[in-house]
């Protein structure tokens, strides 16, 4: 090929070219400057966007794992609060009984004590029947039990059994009618509401290691959905730092190309100086 040619300009199509490659590079890196992303598409780099793709899938799943156990949460606290509502007002109404027990005890001093009695036995019942989150109630007749999802996949998943605290239950021996006239009425019901107690106490421990459970895996499916945004960002994010300095390297070298590309289109007139 002549050196010399006004037909075909080679320094022109080189400087053209790497022109031209600058120019895409330059592209590149303003998009990543502008997206924060290395990777912001399956055109960028196909394998780490799916890999991306999939861990931010898993991320997604693990807000609906979160908003379960907060749900599960709410509602195992507020059975527990009702839980130690009622052993209070059960240890209140022992303190009635065993006042009312008192043989020397006038009987109009002992009505108003069974009264007192029974107001604080219906309170119970109110307690129990109001102890609802989300119309979940765990600690009434027939409560509902808790599961809440504790995988990504919805495959496992952590239980709180209901714990009845209703009047004439498996745990709060007193009925509905429950009351005393007599001492001897009022004796006898002393270790019912002992046993009550001891029931109720353990209920409240089983709903107190549900609670912690689902406390403690909250706060593990919190770090893990960290670690795997921040696995995401590793993996697709860009070192703006890096880009930075990288775009003022090459809009230098964008100017420069221009530049030899002027100089390289001059070479026609160069030639038309030999035939002067």
């Amino acid at each position: 090929m002549p050196m010399n040619s006004v037909n075909t300009n080679v320094g022109a199509m080189v400087a053209l070219q790497n022109l031209n490659a600058t120019n895409t590079e330059l592209n590149t890196t303003q998009t990543r400057i502008n997206t924060g992303k290395r990777v912001a598409s399956a055109k960028d780099n196909g394998a780490i966007w799916a890999i991306a793709q999939n861990q931010r899938a898993n991320s997604r799943s693990l807000d609906a794992v979160r908003e379960s156990l907060q749900r599960s949460v709410s509602t195992v606290d507020v059975a527990i609060s009702a839980g130690e509502t009622v052993s209070d007002l059960l240890l209140q109404m022992k303190e009635k009984a065993l006042a009312a027990s008192d043989t020397s005890l006038d009987s109009t001093s002992r009505t108003a004590l069974a009264e007192d009695f029974g107001a604080l036995r219906d309170q119970l019942a109110k307690a129990v029947t109001n102890a609802e989150f989300n119309g979940i109630n765990m600690v009434k007749s027939g409560g509902t039990t808790i599961a809440a999802i504790a995988n990504a996949n919805g495959t496992e998943k952590i239980t709180v059994s209901a714990q009845s605290l209703a009047l004439g239950g498996a745990n709060v021996l007193i009925s509905a009618g429950t009351t005393f006239s007599t001492a001897s009425a009022a004796s006898s019901l002393i270790t019912t509401i002992n046993t009550s107690i001891t029931n109720v106490s353990t209920a409240l421990s089983k709903l107190g290691t549900g609670s912690k459970s689902l406390g403690s895996h909250l706060e593990f499916v919190n770090k893990l959905q960290d670690s795997i945004d921040a696995g995401v960002g590793n993996l697709v994010d860009a070192d703006l730092a890096k880009e930075s300095a990288r775009l003022q390297a090459l809009q230098t070298k964008q100017q420069l190309g221009v530049q030899a590309l002027s100089i390289a289109n001059q070479s026609s007139s160069i030639l038309m100086g030999l035939f002067r």
